[in-house]
């Protein structure tokens, strides 16, 4: 089995189209395809179910994935960890990031990391705390930073960068604005939610304490961006509980902390590898933040 194979495999299958893989990967449609077949015959199985406008992954396709990806991140960081002892950080470093996390400027960060290492090409990912965790597990991201949402394991390791208690945002003229004291879940018991996707860091942590002070609640309106989270807090059309620092993101609104949600917080961290897995180039960046870089 070739490594040039398997790379024409995950390209197939992360493209799900045999063209737009090849312009890639800038080989001939034929030369792929023959790539493919070669490795279907190797393996006595076939690898995609072919269409007119896309291929999928069959049973056997899917189970080589894994193993595929994990194969090449292995060699990718053999080649990175002999440049690191000669010295030099190079290669491809991919970062997983949920938006607006507390504790990192990814922005900045990357920045510092391109100026000292400008021969690393950066890669980055916007999604969920929970499918990033399962990417960095699978090699297919160096790091990610995220909501905590599990303990160490063989796979992934947590690094902690922040914690914050949760927040109410409403309308000026939302009756919680005129409230004497700081609200509990109780007493948002019935109220319209502007909330993210369930896989997102806030919306875990928001679940997580409504649900141990035994209140149900009713997301109704759901986003993928803060922007119109805000947006539609602002237009009165519900109110959203967020970490702290988001509060500073739409001063019009009025923010009012959490009260009574027990241990119950946002926490974000470094997901990685284990360090043994862990790339020269996502050390390289980790000693940044912790020299204070972003």
């Amino acid at each position: 089995m070739e490594l040039r194979h398997l790379q024409h495999f995950v390209a197939v299958a992360e493209d799900q189209h045999f063209t737009r893989a090849a312009e890639r990967l800038l080989v001939s449609q034929s030369g792929l395809s023959a790539s493919i077949r070669a490795l279907e015959r190797e393996l006595r199985a076939p690898l995609f179910v072919r269409t007119t406008r896309r291929v999928t992954l069959t049973e056997a396709g899917r189970a080589l994935l894994a193993e595929a990806e994990r194969i090449l991140a292995q060699v990718r960081a053999a080649h990175e960890a002999v440049a690191a002892v000669q010295g030099v950080v190079r290669g491809t470093l991919s970062v997983g990031t949920e938006q607006c996390i507390a504790g990192v400027h990814v922005a900045g960060l990357l920045a510092a990391f391109r100026r000292r290492h400008p021969d690393v090409e950066i890669r980055l990912r916007q999604s969920g705390s929970g499918a990033l965790g399962e990417e960095v597990a699978a090699g297919r991201l160096d790091l990610a930073f995220a909501y905590r949402t599990q303990v160490d394991s063989d796979q992934l390791r947590c690094v902690p960068l922040a914690t914050e208690p949760m927040y109410v945002l409403c309308h000026p003229d939302h009756r919680l604005s005129r409230a004497a004291a700081a609200p509990v879940p109780e007493d948002l018991a019935g109220e319209v939610f502007v909330d993210f996707h369930p896989d997102w860091g806030p919306r875990r942590a928001t679940d997580g304490a409504f649900a141990a002070a035994g209140v149900r609640r009713t997301v109704a309106l759901e986003v993928n961006d803060v922007h119109s989270l805000l947006d539609l807090v602002g237009e009165n059309l519900g109110v959203a509980v967020v970490p702290r620092h988001f509060r500073h993101k739409r001063e019009a609104l009025t923010a009012l902390p959490l009260k009574d949600t027990g241990e119950a917080a946002y926490e974000t961290v470094a997901l990685l590898p284990a360090p043994a897995a862990t790339s020269p180039a996502a050390r390289a960046l980790m000693a940044l933040l912790e020299a204070g870089e972003a």
